[in-house]
């Protein structure tokens, strides 16, 4: 069996990101489709009564806007962050094991690796991941 080459290598290599985008783009569409059909079939019959803000309970009384410190939104981040590191990573393993793409691939993910850790050296330092 002769060796792949590189031209195919790199085509199955752009093929595994092909499949993860047209995912993206049935995703968007199906939402988008959801959202136009809500649009379009609900009944537009706007009162008075229907323009006022729901409110149940005790009427309001006072000012309506309210400080609250919300610290869990940075945990949320770096979750965020490090799942978005980890759906990069996958294609990555996959691809290391195939031949011709061994230092390339893993100086690659050393630079993306390298620029998640600089961010997160940055984070600590500015004492984002504190609790307090």
């Amino acid at each position: 069996m002769p060796e792949p080459t590189v031209r195919q290598l790199s085509a199955d290599y752009f093929h595994s990101y092909s499949v993860v985008g047209l995912l993206a783009v049935v995703g968007v569409l199906f939402v988008a489709v959801a959202f136009g059909a809500g649009r379009l079939l609900r009944p537009v019959v706007p009162t008075p009564e229907k323009l006022l803000t729901y409110e149940c309970g005790v009427d309001p009384v006072g000012e309506g806007w309210a400080h609250t410190q919300v610290r869990y939104y940075v945990y949320a981040f770096l979750y965020v962050i490090f799942a978005v590191d980890s759906i990069f990573l996958f294609p990555w393993a996959t691809v290391f094991a195939a031949p011709g793409f061994g230092a390339a691939t893993l100086v690659e993910m050393f630079i993306f690796l390298g620029f998640l850790a600089v961010g997160l050296l940055y984070a600590w330092k500015k004492g984002v991941l504190e609790w307090t």
